[in-house]
């Protein structure tokens, strides 16, 4: 198979879908390997480093794509990108199309099968091309809540652990996955008071178990996200329903009742946000205020630090990819349920259900494709 790798356009987006050790994997099975010429520089990989492995730099993207049987990528195709694609390409990446029909129906007209990373299952019904990226997102949502609650970033002037006899920053975390998980052990870490909201027992316990006395465990529900924002100076949106678009659990009437300055960073913000007044943001401007509450809605955070991102990417997604590349896509899909839970649209047809749920469009089963 032709596989191709073109360089990520999104706003400050650093990451690439493919490393040089990727890279090797394919030529070593026998693939050809395509990549725009300087597509890993963002992340510290430089052209030599990809020649080494065997592929052929192409000076433009079109070139990428027009060779290429299967375009892996990290972010959802932009506007220009998708007016690339083509019938019988395969496109793996993640698209997050919930709450982009713009880009559901690019993604419909151009007739590709795109495979979505975030909506793949392993066999225990986990998002294993989600997991890497929901850690480093879970992990750098605290650092930034951190950086925007100083005064001089926007915030209210509190430093995260506080010192002694002075009490530390309160974070609420709404979500216990994985993006949760990962925030928790760093706003503990920086000794902050915290508390987890979620509405599995089950995972309230594992937390209870795990931190003891260090966090507390609160389930889920409007009465008590009310109670709660009174005290709160940093909110971590960590909420997720595979494919479908976030629930909001703070709608714009509750922003009164948080504390002025205080911080939202909603990292649900790329399937629309757990928050009502979350909009999607970029790393050249990234936050905005509503009724005086910092939000924070940068929709590629781990594009921030791209060299752990992609590395950590590329472990979770080479196999996949392979298989991809080696059985072919039918063949791929129909010998692994998990992985068939990825194809999010094939020949003009959509074929993720939350996805045409939520958009109101016609859903083809993707059994019935295999």
């Amino acid at each position: 198979m032709r596989v191709g790798c073109p360089k990520e356009i999104k706003n400050n987006e650093n990451r690439v879908g493919l490393t040089p050790a990727g890279a090797k994997a394919f030529t070593g099975s026998g693939h050809e390997v395509f990549i725009e010429a300087g597509a890993g520089l963002g992340s510290g990989f430089t052209d030599a480093e990809y020649a080494s492995a065997g592929a052929k730099l192409l000076p433009t993207a079109k070139e990428v794509f027009d060779a290429s049987d299967m375009v892996i990528k990290v972010k959802e195709p932009q506007k220009g990108e998708i007016a690339m694609l083509k019938k019988g390409q395969i496109l793996f990446t993640y698209l997050h199309l919930a709450p982009d029909p713009e880009q559901t129906k690019g993604l419909l007209e151009s007739g590709a099968t795109a495979i979505a990373y975030e909506t793949i299952t392993d066999a225990s019904g986990k998002l294993p091309l989600l997991t890497p990226m929901s850690e480093v997102a879970g992990r750098m949502a605290v650092q930034i809540g951190a950086y925007y609650l100083q005064k001089t970033n926007g915030g209210r002037g509190m430093l995260m652990g506080g010192v002694p006899g002075v009490p530390p920053a309160h974070v609420v975390v709404l979500g216990a996955g994985v993006v949760g998980l990962n925030a928790i052990k760093m706003a503990v870490g920086m000794g902050a008071r915290v508390t987890v909201l979620d509405r599995s027992l089950p995972t309230l316990r594992y937390l209870d178990d795990i931190f003891g006395n260090r966090i507390e465990t609160v389930w889920s529900s409007d009465a008590h996200v009310e109670e709660i924002l009174p005290s709160v100076d940093l909110v971590i949106g960590a909420v997720l329903v595979p494919g479908a678009a976030a629930p909001k659990l703070i709608r714009k009437d509750m922003l009164k009742l948080m504390k002025q300055g205080s911080v939202i960073v909603d990292v649900a913000v790329d399937q629309g946000g757990c928050v009502e007044t979350t909009r999607a943001t970029t790393h050249a401007d990234p936050t905005y205020f509503v009724d005086g509450v910092l939000h924070y809605g940068v929709a590629n955070m781990p594009g921030a630090v791209p060299r752990t991102s992609t590395m950590a990417l590329t472990n979770a997604t080479l196999p996949y990819a392979l298989k991809l590349a080696n059985m072919g896509w039918k063949a791929a899909l129909a010998s692994d349920k998990g992985f068939l839970a990825g194809l999010n649209t094939h020949e003009g047809k959509l074929t993720c259900k939350p996805v045409a749920d939520d958009q109101k469009l016609a859903f083809t089963d993707p059994v019935s494709l295999i």
